[in-house]
């Protein structure tokens, strides 16, 4: 920014209004004024240097080197004016006035007298100063007037314990040091006096604070607020991050300072030590401070800490880590021979007991492998790389060791990176570790069997399978004794074997799977032994390796020849259950390429990655396109005898080879099928309505006819054949669409159009064609099928898309169906209709003209039509006047969708007529025009402005209650959403007045029920268990933001109570509970406090009161039961007096009578159905009878009981109050009565009815009627 503009923007009012202090920066622009006056009374130019000569005469009469500051109002304005001047000034004069200045400016930079704006703009004008001088001027010693003086005054506010003086003076530092004067020297010539002054002020504080917590008596941590050492420490990290980085000489003691800093338990020291580590190594990243890197990792290594100290070993070794990372960046060789040294070091702490130390170290070995093995060691080692390559691999073997046993899960991790870094490299130096995994994957007491698969697995893909079987053999064909198979090894084989060589594949698993299917064979018909299954299982996991094998072979021009494409032809024939496999490895084989051919890496990436290169792809593809002819024709055969849900992959499989075939080859394979379909199109009859329903209930049983298996192809060719090919394509096309008697044929035929479109050559035939295919469109509408609607309407949006101007007429000859289509039951076709809506008004919107008198119906005379949005919306509007209420229903509906997405480019006119006429529709008697009505009105709501539609509440508001009372389809919860939007929207008031009268209580339950739900969740936010959504904003259950406006429900909130949401929000948090047990109390400086704190209350558990034990009269135990024991399994209830523990009759009783005559009971009715009452009964009881206080009953009221009267005793059934259940008649109870009458049959009369005897008197009363 140049100074002119500064100046301006200190004259500005609207600074001065902004700022914090406005009458300093009035003054500050007072102080400017009269400045510029007095050089205009000198009649001086505005020039920096006048500037700067004024604002220092100003300056010495404000500050005074002997009086301090004369004039504190004054000095601040002037320096804070040099402050901006300065950097403008020549370096010469800044240079010439640098004693003058630096002296008036001294009492200035005293930190603690003067207040923090006059400190930053002197510390600004320090900056300016010090970046000016010279390689002499710094050569000056501390003691006199110079640089290296006033820098030292700089470094001192840079500890400030005010953070803006503080983060303007690193600032500054940082500007001076990456501002050096020219020299040869790399760092700057007060590099080593800021390392040192640093250093020292960190040394003192740390000393300090040492001594001062020997003082403290019981003090077990380090101070958690320890802002001295913070701001000592960020001043060493902005040191070390200016150019050039951290002065060579003072490396040793810093590394000594921040190793000795990471052993603090304060974690914002250790994490800034860490840091200031990070922006070292950064800074030396640089080829021009690369040169301190090896010093530096030196000193770090000569401060390894003790074997066993879990709190400085891990960042220790972090940094050793991120090191060696930035020299292998700029010594990638020498780094790499260096290499095993770093490793051994590293991996002896693998053997710690320290978990944290473990993990450490396995990270960085892994880093080590990662980062610090070059490329070139990969593609082209030396004869010091194999070496090296070889002591690595040794050295890696080792961690397999016993020593090492307690940290195998991070060896794995190791070993895992291991094999990725080196590649196929590590093939014949890594056959000791392959064979140890090995030995432990097969015993069956390894608890590490996941590791190991994926140690072994990034071995595949390193090796490659044939180096791994090499050395761990599955054993399954011919085993030898004392060997055990290894089948485990098929799976991990199966998710790892890539980019390696396909003839393996056909010497090793093709011949044991000709064993194995062979064992299966053997068997003829007899049954199923779980040996024959273990054998086909094999057959099938050994065909599961296919597709990796073909996954960029690296042979495949040698291996994959006539004899394996016969194999591959073989078994899709006969194998039903290998076609998946093969189809997907054929597949593979193209796309593999294909993707290779297409990537965006560099040769040299490639071959690292792949071994590969794009000329070895194209070869590959130009091999398998010989082969392409032949395999389709495979497998249209396969696929014709394929059931529909196992076709998926075929057709994958042979679009991919369709994507390589020649275009001669394609076109006479294409001529084929057609061939082959004509006559069977000849042949096709119509199908009757059984004949339908029968292929649909065989559909998944029965394979599809040949001829819609031959349409499928053709589906599947047309978006790669050549443009002479389409004539015969579209006249297929044309002679299928209006046959209405096979609707999945004709919907296969309507996809033809959008996979056209997928290809560039496509795309040309149907611009070319797009009038033909009008034409075929608005013919073959009347025979177009409910199932094939919505491929019709992609069919359609295909046409719409690649429509010419000079042909809009086509949009609304084919409009109604579309319109119709918006009311469809079936999801997919609706939403297609909405899409096409869409599309057809951005189409009118773009600009034309319309023929009308190409339109169907029309008369030839119409005059033409300019297309434009609102023309679309007027064809829409006249299904308005539909003959049907469907019609008008759909209208409706498109109308709303197209409103939704359009409102903002509609004329206000056009809008005020849509909304007048369809509220007019809101007195229709149909349900479903004013079910469309209402998600118009919904939308309208949402979305039009509120000046537009509040004139509208007056006519809309009344039509909207009318159907309020209305029940059915749920009109009233529809109208109750759209007012509580409106309310939302216009305010309570608003809508309260265009409502009629005899409707505003509902409004008013509308808004109450609003009320009532605030103030719930209000009263549940203050005590803290408020409804929270977990995750946040919750998921919409909607596809599209219009689906969401129309069918959602106004559970929104409201703007007017987001605020106290906030509030509620803000008061849910942060409520936590202290778990003590009441033996001691929690001590908050443990370690495991955090443990006993929970964020939810807890909850104490009932432990359950011990069992007093039985005694008798002389208080002895009793042990044992006896017949009168109380403790019988059959007691229902207890009065709870001690240990008499009487039973209850109300409880026996009751239970009873309620199991058999309550009113939840079982009955029986006529024919002798069972029949369950869910009658209540008026009263107080379920039953009708009460339980007096001396244990007998006593009768109310008769009951009744199916649909006979009360008989028996007093009128209630099963025989009098006093006959009872067991002859219980008022007497003392007896427990052996009651599990004998529980046990008997049921009462009547007060005797026992035999079970014979009741059945038999059962069924004479059904058989006489009686009840």
């Amino acid at each position: 920014m140049a100074l002119a503009d500064k100046l301006n923007k200190i004259r500005s009012p609207k600074l001065q209004n902004q700022r914090e202090r406005i009458s300093d920066d009035r003054k500050t622009a007072i102080v400017l004024s009269a400045v510029e006056d007095t050089l205009k009374d000198q009649k001086c130019d505005f020039t920096p240097t006048a500037y700067f000569a004024a604002l220092l005469a100003l300056l010495s009469q404000s500050i005074s080197s002997s009086q301090g500051i004369i004039n504190k109002e004054l000095a601040t304005s002037v320096v804070y004016l040099l402050d901006h001047v300065t950097s403008y000034v020549p370096v010469a004069l800044l240079r010439t006035k640098f004693s003058q200045i630096l002296t008036s400016l001294a009492p200035a930079l005293n930190p603690a007298d003067i207040e923090a704006p006059l400190l930053r703009s002197s510390i600004g004008c320090l900056e300016s100063l010090l970046v000016a001088q010279d390689s002499a001027a710094w050569a000056l010693p501390p003691g006199q007037v110079g640089p290296r003086r006033a820098l030292a005054g700089l470094l001192t506010l840079a500890v400030d314990h005010r953070p803006k003086v503080r983060k303007r003076a690193q600032d500054a530092v940082i500007y001076v040091l990456k501002s050096p004067p020219p020299s040869p020297a790399i760092d700057h010539p007060a590099a080593d006096m800021c390392a040192e002054t640093a250093l020292r002020a960190f040394n003192d504080l740390l000393a300090a604070d040492k001594t001062k917590k020997r003082k403290i008596k019981g003090h077990k941590q380090d101070d958690q607020n320890a802002p001295g050492l913070m701001h000592a420490l960020q001043l060493i990290k902005t040191i070390a991050g200016a150019s050039g980085g951290w002065p060579s000489k003072k490396i040793e003691a810093l590394c000594e300072v921040l190793m000795t800093v990471s052993r603090s338990t304060n974690d914002f020291l250790t994490m800034a030590a860490l840091e200031t580590f990070e922006i070292m190594f950064a800074g030396m990243a640089n080829e021009s401070s690369s040169s301190k890197l090896p010093r530096m990792m030196e000193a770090i290594s000569e401060l390894r800490p003790s074997q066993n100290d879990s709190q400085l070993l891990p960042p220790w070794i972090a940094v050793i880590s991120r090191g060696y990372d930035v020299l292998a960046q700029v010594e990638p060789e020498e780094t790499f021979q260096k290499l095993p040294e770093f490793f051994e070091l590293i991996s002896g702490y693998l053997a710690s007991a320290s978990h944290s130390i473990r993990v450490s170290a396995s990270e960085c070995l892994i880093s080590f492998f990662v980062n610090c093995v070059p490329n070139s060691v990969i593609l082209e080692p030396s004869v010091y790389d194999e070496k090296t390559l070889e002591r690595l691999a040794k050295l890696t073997t080792n961690l397999l060791n016993v020593r090492f046993q307690a940290a195998w899960m991070e060896v794995f991790n190791v070993l895992s990176a291991f094999f990725t870094a080196l590649r196929w490299r590590s093939r014949p130096i890594a056959g000791e570790i392959i064979q140890t995994i090995g030995e432990l994957r097969s015993n069956e007491s390894f608890n590490g069997k996941k590791e190991a698969d994926s140690v072994l697995g990034k071995a595949i893909e390193a090796m490659g399978p044939e180096a791994v079987l090499q050395l761990l053999p599955l054993n399954l064909a011919n085993p030898k004794t004392g060997q055990a198979g290894r089948a485990w090894l098929l799976p991990v084989l199966r998710d790892h074997v890539t980019n390696t060589n396909l003839a393996h594949f056909r010497s090793e698993f093709v011949p044991l799977s000709e064993t194995m299917f062979r064992r299966v064979l053997d068997r003829g018909d007899s049954e199923k032994t779980m040996q024959i299954k273990i054998f086909e299982t094999l057959v099938q996991q050994i065909w599961a390796l296919l597709p990796g094998y073909c996954s960029l072979p690296l042979d495949m021009v040698v291996a994959f020849d006539q004899s394996f494409a016969e194999l591959l032809s073989n078994v899709l024939y006969m194998q039903t259950e290998l076609r998946v496999d093969v189809c997907k490895a054929l597949q593979s084989l193209v796309e593999s390429n294909q993707e290779l051919l297409s990537s965006e890496a560099s040769a040299s990436d490639l071959l690292i990655q792949r071994r590969m290169s794009k000329a070895d792809a194209q070869n590959n593809l130009d091999r398998l396109s010989s082969f392409a002819s032949n395999f389709l024709s495979v497998l249209f055969n396969v696929y014709g005898q394929t059931l529909p849900q196992f076709r998926g992959h075929i057709l994958q499989c042979i679009s991919a080879f369709l994507s390589i075939t020649p275009l001669h080859e394609l076109s006479d394979t294409f001529t084929k099928v057609i061939t082959l379909l004509e006559p069977a199109l000849a042949e096709a009859t119509p199908q009757t309505q059984a004949s339908k329903q029968k292929q649909r209930q065989s559909t998944t049983e029965k394979v599809p006819s040949q001829l819609h298996s031959l349409m499928d192809l053709v589906v599947t060719i047309s978006s790669y054949l050549p443009r002479p090919t389409y004539p015969s394509l579209f006249s297929t096309a044309a002679l299928i669409l209006p046959r209405s008697s096979d609707p999945q044929l004709q919907k296969k035929a309507y996809k033809l159009l959008p996979r056209l479109a997928t290809s560039a050559t496509g795309t040309l035939a149907l611009q070319e064609r797009n009038a033909d295919l009008q034409a075929l469109l608005l013919s073959t509408a009347a025979s177009a099928t409910t199932p094939c609607r919505h491929d019709r309407l992609s069919a359609i949006a295909t046409v719409i898309t690649h429509l010419p101007a000079s042909d809009l007429h086509f949009i609304p000859s084919i409009l109604s169906e579309v319109v119709i289509s918006a009311k469809e039951v079936n999801e997919k076709a609706r939403s297609a209709a909405f899409d096409l809506l869409i599309l057809m008004a951005t189409k009118m919107s773009a600009g034309g003209t319309i023929a009308q008198s190409k339109i169907p119906h029309m008369d030839a005379s119409a005059p033409d039509v300019a297309a434009s949005l609102e023309e679309f919306f007027t064809m829409v509007s006249a299904g308005l006047v539909g003959s049907t209420p469907h019609m008008v229903s759909a209208s409706v509906t498109a109308l709303t969708r197209i409103l939704y997405e359009f409102h903002a480019q509609l004329s206000k006119a056009t809008v005020e007529d849509m909304l007048e006429t369809i509220s007019l529709f809101l007195t229709s008697a149909s349900r479903e025009i004013v079910r469309s009505v209402l998600g118009f009105v919904k939308v309208a709501i949402i979305s039009l402005p509120t000046a537009l539609l509040q004139p509208r509440l007056q006519t809309l508001l009344p039509g909207l209650m009318s159907w309020s009372r209305e029940h059915k389809a749920q009109f009233r919860a529809k109208v109750k959403h759209i007012l509580e939007r409106a309310i939302r929207r216009f305010g309570y008031a608003e809508v309260e007045r265009w409502t009629p009268e005899g409707d505003r209580k509902f409004l008013a339950n509308i808004r109450k029920a609003k009320d009532r739900a605030k103030r719930k969740k209000a009263e549940g936010a203050a005590d803290g268990h408020g409804n929270q959504k977990e995750g946040g904003k919750g998921r919409s259950v909607f596809e599209s933001e219009y689906d969401a406006a129309v069918y959602s429900d106004s559970d929104e909130k409201d703007e007017e109570g987001s605020d106290a949401d906030e509030e509620n929000a803000k008061g849910r948090g942060g409520r936590t509970y202290i778990v003590e047990d009441s033996d001691s109390p929690l001590d908050l400086l443990d370690r495991k406090a955090l443990g006993s704190i929970s964020s939810s209350k807890p909850v104490r558990s009932r432990v359950p009161a011990a069992k007093r034990g039985k005694v008798n009269i002389d208080g002895k135990l009793v042990i044992g039961m006896d017949s009168d024991d109380n403790d019988d399994p059959m007691v229902l209830d207890s009065n709870g007096n001690g240990n008499s523990r009487e039973i209850s009759l109300e409880g026996g009783i009751n239970a009873y009578v309620d199991a058999i005559k309550g009113r939840d009971s079982v009955q029986r009715g006529r024919g002798g159905r069972l029949k369950f009452s869910n009658k209540r009964e008026k009263g107080t009881h379920d039953e009708a009878m009460d339980i007096d206080d001396e244990g007998g009953l006593k009768y109310e009221r008769p009951v009744k009981f199916g649909n006979g009267a009360a008989n028996g005793t007093n009128g209630v059934r099963g025989g009098g109050v006093n006959s009872g259940r067991g002859g219980l008649n008022g007497k003392k109870y007896d427990p052996k009565a009651q599990r004998k009458g529980l046990g008997m049959a049921k009462v009547r009369g007060g005797r026992v009815v035999k079970s014979g005897e009741r059945k038999g008197k059962e069924m004479k009363n059904r058989g006489t009627g009686g009840r």
